[in-house]
């Protein structure tokens, strides 16, 4: 039974695995790690510790379908919205730009829950605090090497982290990464911003029209949501939740500061954008690091495979776009290099 590694339990690499289950013709062995303490990626949903039904979606607040991409990608979408796992979005989004024939749609479980739907159907055995650090040739195989525990050997291995993440892997792989993957890859670039989540008192009020805001006149916040109201599950047995995202110009200057710091930083921005907001009882502010691609690895379209005979391959949006139809356009590119070469 073939062993294969997927590394990144966000969209691209829940989806590489679920296709390959689905795909199959022989029996696979399916494990997945990431180096959080839970699956989603870019698109996380984290609770309150108060309270486990308050959650905000601290990274993709909403997904976006195209015109181009209703034919496409019709089969994904269909087997969502028919499990309830996306619903249309109804609610309002003041300054959202819409393009003619794009629909919206939110995920009333959190954004988080599209990601632990194609995880299940993948049956693959999923691994949390896992961080690759080195991927060697052994016999025929991968010897994978993490910061904890024994290295692992797989037959196959699919690398879906952010792009820089890949370049600082140690060992063979580093030498098997020709010239040209060299310079695609150090090209892929990543705009940087912060989330912040905050979790309020049931019965508290946000009196406020709209479930979603962009801001473009704010130097630190970007887009403020409501977020239960945005996912149109607001109850009153839970209180409202909000999420922040700051402008990527704060994020690039204060990527290295403290999270206390910029926590404090966005509060006070949001005093002027919300003056009188309520104390709320949890907060959660996440650093985005890479958040969206700015610039991807143009010559390597959907995937880029490193090494055939044991096969290594790369994908996520650094291949194509920072969207839920570039990661199902990358899912489909790798597993369409597996299938020419298995």
């Amino acid at each position: 039974m073939a062993r294969v590694l997927i590394v990144g339990a966000g969209l691209t690499g829940s989806l590489c695995a679920a296709l390959l289950r689905k795909e199959a013709t022989c029996p696979l062995h399916l494990v997945v790690w990431d180096k959080a303490g839970d699956s989603g990626g870019r698109m996380t949903t984290t609770s309150s510790p108060h309270n486990p039904q308050s959650t905000v979606d601290l990274g993709a607040q909403y997904i976006t379908r195209t015109p181009h991409y209703v034919k496409k990608h019709q089969s994904f979408y269909d087997e969502l919205l028919a499990h309830g796992i996306l619903k249309p979005l109804t609610s309002s989004i003041e300054g959202m730009v819409m393009k003619e024939g794009d629909s919206n749609f939110v995920a009333p479980q959190g954004i988080s829950s599209i990601i632990k739907h194609y995880l299940k159907e993948s049956g693959a055995d999923i691994y949390f605090r896992q961080c690759v650090t080195q991927i060697n040739l052994r016999n025929d195989k991968w010897e994978v090497s993490k910061e904890t525990g024994s290295p692992e050997q797989f037959d196959i291995v699919v690398l879906t982290m952010p792009v820089p993440q890949i370049l600082q892997l140690q060992g063979d792989i580093a030498d098997l990464i020709s010239e040209c993957q060299r310079q695609q890859l150090e090209s892929v670039s990543y705009s940087s911003r912060y989330a912040l989540g905050l979790f309020y008192e049931a019965g508290t009020k946000i009196d406020v029209p709209w479930a979603g805001q962009y801001i473009s006149s704010n130097p630190c916040i970007r887009f403020i949501s409501i977020d239960n109201k945005k996912r149109n599950i607001a109850s009153s047995a839970v209180g409202p939740s909000l999420v922040i995202h700051t402008t990527v110009a704060f994020g690039v200057t204060y990527l290295e500061h403290s999270i206390e710091d910029v926590q404090e930083l966005i509060f006070q921005q949001l005093e002027n954008i919300l003056p009188g907001l309520p104390k709320p009882v949890a907060t959660k502010c996440q650093k985005w690091r890479h958040s969206q691609v700015t610039n991807a690895a143009a010559k390597y379209p959907g995937q880029m495979t490193l090494h055939l005979k044991p096969f290594l391959v790369c994908g996520g949006d650094g291949f194509t776009q920072s969207n839920f139809d570039g990661c199902i356009t990358s899912a489909l590119c790798v597993l369409e290099a597996l299938n020419n070469h298995s």
